[in-house]
């Protein structure tokens, strides 16, 4: 293992939102919901038992929120790493998944068929996301050499980087690796000059509990 860098990283997306049938980018510093809180407490005692040595969340609310009850349940410190921030979305942003789907598709389209630098007018591409959130992530892993660090931040994000760090990945992998739903959990570990994944895009099992327990059919965003 590079002692340079943690033992492991869990890379999770922040959990729901009040309006999860909007679209919300880095222009919406939206908060969690009655739900969203439900499934931050579930994920903190899961992660509770895997005894992580820090927690590190995007500065939005809605990566703060979920973080909070992991830190405080794993008894570690909750850090910032503001550039995690969410992909901007300009003019998405605030619209009902009926409005921006469509935008939305024909992004990813562009993307994973190698135009990685489209992005419509005031939105940010994954090549602009992959810059701004590389570094960010590599700051926040650095600063716990041999831990074991939770990263909470959001779903585009955490796409563009486990494409960007996992060997043999690319945006044209975008759909096949899965959705990023909320609270879905990436485990990766160092590998020579790459990442290697554990586990991917899984959503905890008490997540999974909660969310059954309060099923609404509605269509929500994820990545």
């Amino acid at each position: 293992m590079n002692l340079a860098l943690p033992h492991t990283v869990w890379l999770v997306r922040h959990a729901e939102t009040a309006t999860p049938t909007l679209f919300h980018g880095a222009e919406s510093d939206v908060e969690l919901g009655a739900h969203g809180h439900r499934q931050a407490a579930a994920a903190a005692e899961w992660f509770a038992a895997l005894k992580p040595t820090a927690v590190v969340s995007s500065a939005m609310r809605r990566a703060v929120q979920t973080a909070a009850p992991i830190a405080a349940a794993c008894g570690v410190p909750h850090l910032h790493e503001p550039d995690l921030y969410e992909r901007r979305v300009g003019a998405l942003s605030g619209r009902p998944r009926a409005e921006g789907d469509a935008i939305w598709d024909a992004t990813l389209a562009r993307w994973a068929a190698g135009e990685t630098g489209y992005a419509d007018t005031g939105m940010e591409s994954f090549d602009a996301i992959r810059a701004r959130t590389v570094p960010a992530f590599r700051r926040a892993v650095e600063a716990h050499p041999g831990g074991r660090v939770v990263i909470v931040c959001h779903g585009v994000v955490c796409k563009v980087l486990l494409l960007t760090l996992l060997r043999d990945r690319t945006a044209a992998h975008w759909m096949a690796i899965g959705r990023a739903q909320n609270l879905a959990v990436s485990e990766l570990v160092p590998g020579a000059g790459y990442w290697s994944a554990n586990q991917l895009l899984v959503v905890p099992p008490p997540v999974v509990a909660v969310n059954a327990a309060f099923a609404d059919g509605i269509k929500k965003t994820e990545a």
